[in-house]
Protein backbone atom coordinates (compact mmCIF):
# COMPACT_ATOMS: atom_id res chain seq x y z
CA UNK A 1 0.00 0.00 0.00
CA UNK A 2 1.85 3.53 -1.41
CA UNK A 3 1.76 5.78 1.94
CA UNK A 4 2.48 9.15 -0.31
CA UNK A 5 4.77 11.72 1.76
CA UNK A 6 1.72 14.10 1.39
CA UNK A 7 -0.22 11.54 3.53
CA UNK A 8 2.93 11.50 5.84
CA UNK A 9 2.57 14.75 6.32
CA UNK A 10 -1.33 14.78 6.88
CA UNK A 11 -1.35 11.96 9.44
CA UNK A 12 2.14 13.70 11.61
CA UNK A 13 -0.16 17.15 11.10
CA UNK A 14 2.88 18.47 9.36
CA UNK A 15 2.80 21.79 7.38
CA UNK A 16 0.35 21.27 4.47
CA UNK A 17 2.67 23.40 2.10
CA UNK A 18 5.16 20.62 1.93
CA UNK A 19 2.81 18.78 -0.57
CA UNK A 20 3.71 21.26 -3.13
CA UNK A 21 4.18 20.58 -6.51
CA UNK A 22 6.66 23.26 -7.23
CA UNK A 23 10.42 22.27 -6.46
CA UNK A 24 11.54 23.83 -3.57
CA UNK A 25 15.57 23.92 -3.27
CA UNK A 26 15.37 24.68 0.45
CA UNK A 27 16.00 22.22 3.43
CA UNK A 28 12.99 22.45 5.54
CA UNK A 29 11.95 20.88 8.87
CA UNK A 30 8.70 19.86 7.57
CA UNK A 31 9.45 16.94 5.46
CA UNK A 32 12.31 15.56 7.65
CA UNK A 33 9.70 15.90 10.49
CA UNK A 34 7.67 14.09 8.05
CA UNK A 35 10.10 11.41 7.30
CA UNK A 36 11.59 10.70 10.77
CA UNK A 37 7.94 10.22 12.44
CA UNK A 38 6.76 7.65 9.85
CA UNK A 39 10.18 5.84 9.61
CA UNK A 40 10.85 5.51 13.54
CA UNK A 41 6.73 5.31 13.99
CA UNK A 42 5.88 2.09 16.39
CA UNK A 43 3.75 1.07 12.69
CA UNK A 44 7.33 -0.05 11.83
CA UNK A 45 8.27 -2.22 14.49
CA UNK A 46 12.11 -1.25 14.53
CA UNK A 47 12.60 -1.84 10.42
CA UNK A 48 14.78 -4.76 11.75
CA UNK A 49 15.89 -7.16 8.65
CA UNK A 50 14.18 -10.18 7.19
CA UNK A 51 10.67 -8.42 8.32
CA UNK A 52 7.97 -6.98 6.59
CA UNK A 53 8.78 -3.47 8.34
CA UNK A 54 11.79 -3.51 6.79
CA UNK A 55 10.03 -3.70 3.38
CA UNK A 56 7.90 -1.05 4.11
CA UNK A 57 10.20 1.51 5.20
CA UNK A 58 12.08 0.25 1.82
CA UNK A 59 9.04 0.93 0.07
CA UNK A 60 8.33 4.18 1.14
CA UNK A 61 11.88 5.07 1.09
CA UNK A 62 11.69 4.55 -2.72
CA UNK A 63 8.23 6.07 -3.47
CA UNK A 64 10.30 9.43 -1.57
CA UNK A 65 13.27 9.19 -4.37
CA UNK A 66 10.57 9.07 -7.07
CA UNK A 67 8.65 11.85 -5.48
CA UNK A 68 11.74 14.34 -4.93
CA UNK A 69 12.76 13.44 -8.53
CA UNK A 70 15.52 10.74 -8.83
CA UNK A 71 15.88 8.39 -11.42
CA UNK A 72 15.26 4.63 -10.38
CA UNK A 73 19.08 2.39 -10.57
CA UNK A 74 19.43 -0.33 -13.21
CA UNK A 75 15.33 0.16 -13.60
CA UNK A 76 14.54 0.12 -10.05
CA UNK A 77 14.78 1.93 -6.98
CA UNK A 78 15.05 -1.41 -5.01
CA UNK A 79 19.01 -2.93 -5.37
CA UNK A 80 17.50 -6.96 -4.21
CA UNK A 81 20.02 -9.13 -2.59
CA UNK A 82 20.22 -12.29 -0.56
CA UNK A 83 22.62 -13.58 2.01
CA UNK A 84 22.75 -16.66 4.73
CA UNK A 85 21.55 -16.69 7.64
CA UNK A 86 23.05 -18.62 10.42
CA UNK A 87 20.97 -19.69 13.46
CA UNK A 88 21.91 -21.60 16.39
CA UNK A 89 19.74 -24.53 17.40
CA UNK A 90 22.11 -26.49 20.35
CA UNK A 91 25.14 -25.18 22.47
CA UNK A 92 26.81 -27.24 25.01
CA UNK A 93 29.80 -25.96 26.67
CA UNK A 94 32.38 -27.09 29.24
CA UNK A 95 35.44 -25.52 29.91
CA UNK A 96 37.73 -27.19 32.49
CA UNK A 97 35.40 -29.98 33.49
CA UNK A 98 33.02 -27.40 34.74
CA UNK A 99 29.58 -26.39 32.96
CA UNK A 100 29.21 -23.12 31.52
CA UNK A 101 26.06 -20.94 31.91
CA UNK A 102 25.11 -20.23 28.53
CA UNK A 103 24.45 -16.74 29.72
CA UNK A 104 28.07 -16.07 30.00
CA UNK A 105 28.33 -17.43 26.65
CA UNK A 106 28.76 -15.33 23.59
CA UNK A 107 29.32 -17.25 20.15
CA UNK A 108 29.02 -16.90 16.41
CA UNK A 109 29.75 -20.36 14.78
CA UNK A 110 30.34 -20.84 10.55
CA UNK A 111 29.65 -24.31 10.76
CA UNK A 112 26.71 -26.44 10.78
CA UNK A 113 28.13 -28.73 13.28
CA UNK A 114 31.08 -27.92 15.90
CA UNK A 115 32.71 -29.89 18.44
CA UNK A 116 35.70 -28.42 19.50
CA UNK A 117 37.36 -31.06 22.22
CA UNK A 118 41.80 -30.02 21.45
CA UNK A 119 42.92 -26.97 22.99
CA UNK A 120 45.44 -27.23 20.80
CA UNK A 121 43.24 -26.84 17.47
CA UNK A 122 42.05 -23.75 18.71
CA UNK A 123 43.40 -19.98 19.10
CA UNK A 124 42.84 -19.18 22.91
CA UNK A 125 42.75 -15.13 24.15
CA UNK A 126 42.59 -13.95 27.62
CA UNK A 127 40.90 -10.69 28.43
CA UNK A 128 42.21 -9.93 31.72
CA UNK A 129 40.58 -6.93 33.75
CA UNK A 130 42.85 -3.79 32.37
CA UNK A 131 43.12 -5.57 28.84
CA UNK A 132 41.11 -3.48 25.86
CA UNK A 133 37.71 -6.21 24.91
CA UNK A 134 37.24 -4.70 21.60
CA UNK A 135 40.76 -5.04 20.49
CA UNK A 136 40.24 -8.83 21.19
CA UNK A 137 37.34 -9.38 19.49
CA UNK A 138 38.59 -7.11 16.27
CA UNK A 139 41.82 -9.30 16.43
CA UNK A 140 40.02 -12.46 16.44
CA UNK A 141 37.60 -11.67 14.38
CA UNK A 142 40.15 -11.11 11.34
CA UNK A 143 42.14 -13.68 12.40
CA UNK A 144 39.49 -16.16 11.41
CA UNK A 145 39.28 -19.90 12.34
CA UNK A 146 38.89 -21.24 15.90
CA UNK A 147 38.53 -18.48 18.28
CA UNK A 148 38.44 -19.03 21.92
CA UNK A 149 38.26 -15.86 24.33
CA UNK A 150 38.40 -15.79 27.88
CA UNK A 151 36.86 -12.99 29.19
CA UNK A 152 37.31 -11.26 32.60
CA UNK A 153 33.76 -10.31 34.54
CA UNK A 154 35.28 -7.20 34.86
CA UNK A 155 34.14 -6.65 31.18
CA UNK A 156 30.86 -7.74 31.78
CA UNK A 157 28.42 -4.89 30.38
CA UNK A 158 30.66 -4.67 27.08
CA UNK A 159 30.77 -8.26 27.12
CA UNK A 160 26.43 -8.28 26.81
CA UNK A 161 26.62 -5.87 24.28
CA UNK A 162 28.64 -8.73 22.31
CA UNK A 163 26.28 -10.88 23.22
CA UNK A 164 23.55 -9.41 22.56
CA UNK A 165 24.95 -8.46 18.80
CA UNK A 166 25.82 -12.32 18.25
CA UNK A 167 22.45 -13.08 19.20
CA UNK A 168 21.17 -12.07 16.23
CA UNK A 169 21.27 -14.56 13.89
CA UNK A 170 24.28 -13.93 11.69
CA UNK A 171 24.21 -13.40 8.45
CA UNK A 172 27.31 -13.91 5.52
CA UNK A 173 27.49 -13.48 2.01
CA UNK A 174 27.90 -16.42 1.17
CA UNK A 175 27.96 -20.51 2.33
CA UNK A 176 31.84 -20.21 3.09
CA UNK A 177 32.80 -21.14 6.22
CA UNK A 178 35.38 -18.58 8.02
CA UNK A 179 36.02 -19.69 10.93
CA UNK A 180 34.05 -19.78 14.22
CA UNK A 181 34.30 -17.87 17.75
CA UNK A 182 33.37 -19.09 21.82
CA UNK A 183 33.64 -15.99 24.25
CA UNK A 184 33.21 -17.07 27.88
CA UNK A 185 32.88 -14.58 30.73
CA UNK A 186 35.03 -16.24 33.82
CA UNK A 187 37.54 -16.25 35.76
CA UNK A 188 40.05 -18.38 34.15
CA UNK A 189 42.65 -17.60 32.53
CA UNK A 190 44.23 -20.92 31.17
CA UNK A 191 42.38 -23.90 29.27
CA UNK A 192 43.29 -27.26 30.40
CA UNK A 193 40.65 -28.66 28.81
CA UNK A 194 37.43 -27.64 26.41
CA UNK A 195 34.13 -29.42 25.35
CA UNK A 196 31.96 -27.56 22.77
CA UNK A 197 29.48 -28.93 21.06
CA UNK A 198 27.09 -27.08 18.79
CA UNK A 199 24.82 -26.69 15.86
CA UNK A 200 23.83 -24.22 13.69
CA UNK A 201 20.85 -24.29 9.92
CA UNK A 202 21.52 -21.71 6.99
CA UNK A 203 19.38 -20.36 5.47
CA UNK A 204 18.92 -17.91 2.68
CA UNK A 205 16.80 -14.50 3.32
CA UNK A 206 16.14 -11.34 0.81
CA UNK A 207 17.32 -8.24 1.44
CA UNK A 208 17.14 -4.59 -0.15
CA UNK A 209 18.74 -1.50 -0.99
CA UNK A 210 16.89 2.01 -2.19
CA UNK A 211 18.96 3.56 -4.67
CA UNK A 212 17.96 6.61 -6.24
CA UNK A 213 19.95 8.51 -9.54
CA UNK A 214 20.68 12.42 -10.02
CA UNK A 215 22.08 12.34 -13.59
CA UNK A 216 24.37 15.05 -14.26
CA UNK A 217 23.53 17.89 -16.40
CA UNK A 218 25.89 16.70 -18.54
CA UNK A 219 27.23 13.01 -19.40
CA UNK A 220 29.71 12.43 -16.65
CA UNK A 221 30.96 9.38 -15.18
CA UNK A 222 31.95 10.73 -11.83
CA UNK A 223 29.38 10.08 -8.92
CA UNK A 224 29.13 11.22 -5.33
CA UNK A 225 27.36 8.85 -3.28
CA UNK A 226 25.13 10.26 0.14
CA UNK A 227 23.94 7.24 2.14
CA UNK A 228 22.50 6.08 5.03
CA UNK A 229 20.97 3.13 6.68
CA UNK A 230 17.32 2.40 7.03
CA UNK A 231 17.09 -0.97 9.54
CA UNK A 232 17.15 -1.02 12.64
CA UNK A 233 16.42 -3.46 15.57
CA UNK A 234 13.34 -6.14 16.45
CA UNK A 235 11.01 -5.57 19.09
CA UNK A 236 11.75 -7.60 22.11
CA UNK A 237 9.30 -9.54 24.02
CA UNK A 238 8.21 -10.42 27.58
CA UNK A 239 5.20 -12.44 27.91
CA UNK A 240 2.71 -10.84 26.09
CA UNK A 241 4.64 -7.38 26.40
CA UNK A 242 6.12 -5.94 23.44
CA UNK A 243 9.35 -3.49 23.32
CA UNK A 244 9.66 -1.49 20.26
CA UNK A 245 13.02 -0.42 19.05
CA UNK A 246 11.64 2.52 16.90
CA UNK A 247 15.49 3.59 16.10
CA UNK A 248 14.68 7.48 15.46
CA UNK A 249 18.64 8.78 15.94
CA UNK A 250 20.09 5.39 14.34
CA UNK A 251 19.03 5.30 11.42
CA UNK A 252 15.72 7.04 10.91
CA UNK A 253 17.48 10.81 11.49
CA UNK A 254 19.71 9.92 8.70
CA UNK A 255 17.71 8.42 5.91
CA UNK A 256 15.45 11.59 6.47
CA UNK A 257 18.66 13.65 5.86
CA UNK A 258 19.43 11.68 2.09
CA UNK A 259 15.78 12.32 0.90
CA UNK A 260 15.77 15.91 1.48
CA UNK A 261 19.23 16.36 0.70
CA UNK A 262 18.31 14.37 -2.56
CA UNK A 263 15.14 17.22 -3.24
CA UNK A 264 17.58 20.08 -2.77
CA UNK A 265 19.91 19.08 -5.08
CA UNK A 266 17.04 17.83 -8.08
CA UNK A 267 15.39 21.25 -7.40
CA UNK A 268 18.73 22.57 -8.07
CA UNK A 269 18.67 20.88 -11.36
CA UNK A 270 22.58 22.08 -11.72
CA UNK A 271 25.14 18.96 -10.58
CA UNK A 272 27.87 18.44 -12.91
CA UNK A 273 28.51 15.24 -10.96
CA UNK A 274 25.93 12.25 -11.06
CA UNK A 275 24.37 12.11 -7.26
CA UNK A 276 23.14 8.77 -6.16
CA UNK A 277 21.37 8.09 -2.62
CA UNK A 278 21.42 4.86 -1.36
CA UNK A 279 19.49 3.59 1.70
CA UNK A 280 21.84 0.47 2.73
CA UNK A 281 20.20 -2.27 4.40
CA UNK A 282 21.41 -4.67 6.67
CA UNK A 283 23.53 -2.13 8.07
CA UNK A 284 23.05 -3.23 12.44
CA UNK A 285 23.49 -7.42 11.04
CA UNK A 286 27.32 -6.03 9.55
CA UNK A 287 26.57 -4.15 6.62
CA UNK A 288 25.45 -6.53 4.22
CA UNK A 289 23.72 -3.81 2.38
CA UNK A 290 27.19 -1.58 1.68
CA UNK A 291 29.11 -4.86 0.93
CA UNK A 292 26.44 -5.69 -1.58
CA UNK A 293 26.37 -2.41 -3.16
CA UNK A 294 30.26 -1.61 -3.43
CA UNK A 295 30.62 -5.37 -5.50
CA UNK A 296 27.68 -4.17 -7.91
CA UNK A 297 29.24 -0.72 -8.67
CA UNK A 298 32.72 0.57 -9.94
CA UNK A 299 34.36 2.24 -6.80
CA UNK A 300 36.75 4.42 -8.87
CA UNK A 301 34.41 6.31 -10.32
CA UNK A 302 32.95 7.62 -6.90
CA UNK A 303 34.48 10.77 -6.02
CA UNK A 304 33.30 10.89 -2.80
CA UNK A 305 30.63 8.85 -0.21
CA UNK A 306 29.04 11.13 2.93
CA UNK A 307 27.35 8.68 4.67
CA UNK A 308 24.66 10.12 7.36
CA UNK A 309 24.77 7.94 10.73
CA UNK A 310 22.41 9.10 14.00
CA UNK A 311 22.29 13.15 13.53
CA UNK A 312 19.44 13.89 15.01
CA UNK A 313 21.09 15.53 18.33
CA UNK A 314 22.99 18.54 19.33
CA UNK A 315 26.76 17.18 19.28
CA UNK A 316 29.07 18.47 21.62
CA UNK A 317 30.00 21.21 19.56
CA UNK A 318 26.61 22.69 19.61
CA UNK A 319 23.00 22.43 18.05
CA UNK A 320 23.33 21.92 14.54
CA UNK A 321 27.05 20.76 14.13
CA UNK A 322 28.85 17.88 13.48
CA UNK A 323 31.93 15.65 13.23
CA UNK A 324 32.95 13.53 10.54
CA UNK A 325 34.99 9.94 11.10
CA UNK A 326 38.53 9.17 9.18
CA UNK A 327 38.80 13.28 9.54
CA UNK A 328 42.65 12.47 8.45
CA UNK A 329 42.13 10.18 5.91
CA UNK A 330 41.18 12.26 2.87
CA UNK A 331 40.98 15.95 2.78
CA UNK A 332 37.09 15.50 2.00
CA UNK A 333 37.06 17.58 5.54
CA UNK A 334 38.98 20.08 4.09
CA UNK A 335 37.34 20.73 1.19
CA UNK A 336 33.81 20.52 3.29
CA UNK A 337 34.80 23.19 5.60
CA UNK A 338 36.22 26.03 3.18
CA UNK A 339 32.87 26.14 1.44
CA UNK A 340 31.53 26.37 5.07
CA UNK A 341 33.98 29.54 5.59
CA UNK A 342 31.10 31.87 4.50
CA UNK A 343 28.36 30.27 7.02
CA UNK A 344 31.12 30.59 9.94
CA UNK A 345 30.82 26.74 10.81
CA UNK A 346 32.76 23.37 10.45
CA UNK A 347 32.89 20.31 10.29
CA UNK A 348 34.68 18.74 13.11
CA UNK A 349 37.53 15.93 13.64
CA UNK A 350 35.87 12.85 15.01
CA UNK A 351 35.98 13.38 18.68
CA UNK A 352 35.64 9.61 20.10
CA UNK A 353 38.19 8.25 18.44
CA UNK A 354 38.45 5.22 21.19
CA UNK A 355 34.69 3.82 19.77
CA UNK A 356 36.59 2.97 16.25
CA UNK A 357 33.49 4.61 14.91
CA UNK A 358 35.17 4.85 11.15
CA UNK A 359 34.99 1.12 10.91
CA UNK A 360 31.14 0.75 12.50
CA UNK A 361 29.36 2.35 9.36
CA UNK A 362 28.61 1.69 6.26
CA UNK A 363 31.31 4.35 4.64
CA UNK A 364 34.03 1.72 5.74
CA UNK A 365 32.96 -1.10 3.15
CA UNK A 366 34.03 1.19 0.77
CA UNK A 367 36.82 3.03 2.22
CA UNK A 368 38.19 -0.39 1.86
CA UNK A 369 38.21 0.22 -1.89
CA UNK A 370 39.62 3.48 -1.79
CA UNK A 371 37.10 5.42 -1.57
CA UNK A 372 37.25 8.91 0.21
CA UNK A 373 34.28 7.63 2.55
CA UNK A 374 33.36 9.11 5.79
CA UNK A 375 30.85 8.68 8.14
CA UNK A 376 28.77 11.91 9.60
CA UNK A 377 26.99 12.26 12.77
CA UNK A 378 26.62 14.39 15.33
CA UNK A 379 25.48 12.35 18.48
CA UNK A 380 27.47 12.27 21.69
CA UNK A 381 28.68 7.99 21.72
CA UNK A 382 30.04 8.42 25.08
CA UNK A 383 26.79 9.32 27.19
CA UNK A 384 23.72 8.40 25.03
CA UNK A 385 21.55 6.90 26.91
CA UNK A 386 19.10 5.72 24.11
CA UNK A 387 21.32 4.24 21.87
CA UNK A 388 20.05 0.86 20.77
CA UNK A 389 17.31 1.30 23.25
CA UNK A 390 13.62 1.48 23.19
CA UNK A 391 13.91 5.19 24.28
CA UNK A 392 15.42 5.77 20.62
CA UNK A 393 12.02 7.41 19.43
CA UNK A 394 11.28 11.15 18.06
CA UNK A 395 10.94 12.36 21.22
CA UNK A 396 14.63 12.43 22.21
CA UNK A 397 15.04 14.24 18.86
CA UNK A 398 16.20 18.09 18.07
CA UNK A 399 14.61 18.14 14.71
CA UNK A 400 15.93 21.63 14.49
CA UNK A 401 19.27 20.74 14.81
CA UNK A 402 19.14 17.80 12.35
CA UNK A 403 17.47 20.34 10.05
CA UNK A 404 20.70 22.39 10.37
CA UNK A 405 23.12 19.45 10.05
CA UNK A 406 21.14 18.48 6.76
CA UNK A 407 21.76 22.17 5.80
CA UNK A 408 25.46 22.09 6.48
CA UNK A 409 26.24 18.95 4.35
CA UNK A 410 24.39 20.19 1.37
CA UNK A 411 26.41 23.89 1.34
CA UNK A 412 29.94 21.64 2.80
CA UNK A 413 28.97 19.20 0.04
CA UNK A 414 28.67 21.71 -2.87
CA UNK A 415 32.07 22.00 -4.57
CA UNK A 416 31.81 17.79 -5.25
CA UNK A 417 28.39 18.42 -6.96
CA UNK A 418 29.55 20.99 -9.05
CA UNK A 419 32.75 19.65 -9.72
CA UNK A 420 35.19 21.88 -8.71
CA UNK A 421 36.43 20.20 -6.09
CA UNK A 422 38.00 16.33 -5.96
CA UNK A 423 39.14 14.89 -2.31
CA UNK A 424 41.90 12.47 -2.34
CA UNK A 425 41.21 8.81 -2.30
CA UNK A 426 41.73 6.96 1.18
CA UNK A 427 44.85 4.31 1.30
CA UNK A 428 43.50 0.83 0.91
CA UNK A 429 46.92 -0.07 3.10
CA UNK A 430 46.01 1.86 5.87
CA UNK A 431 42.29 0.68 5.75
CA UNK A 432 41.93 -2.64 7.95
CA UNK A 433 40.10 -5.02 6.40
CA UNK A 434 36.47 -6.57 7.39
CA UNK A 435 36.29 -9.83 9.81
CA UNK A 436 35.97 -13.27 8.78
CA UNK A 437 33.58 -14.43 10.89
CA UNK A 438 30.99 -11.58 12.08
Amino acid sequence: MKKSFCLALLSGAILLSACSDKPNPEITLAPISADVHYLASNEMKGRASFTEYADKAATYIAERFEEVGLKPYNGSYLQKFSIYLRRPLSTDIQLNGQAIDLKQVAFVSGRDVLKWQDPNKLTISVVGAEDNLRSAFTKANQEGGNQLILINPTHKKLFKRYKSYFEYPKAKMSKEDNGSLFAILTDATEVNSININATSELEQKPLSNVVGVLPASKSSDETILYSAHYDHLPPKFKGDKETIFNGADDNASGVSGIISLAQHFAALGNNKRNLMFVAFGAEEIGGFGSKYFSTHTDPDQIVAMINLEMIGKPSKFGAGKLWMTGYERSDLAQIMNQALKPLNTEIHPDPYPKQNLFYRSDNATLARLGVPAHSFSSTQIDKDEHYHQSTDDVSTLDLQSLTQVVKTVAAASQPLVSGEATPTRIDKKKVKQGGKIF
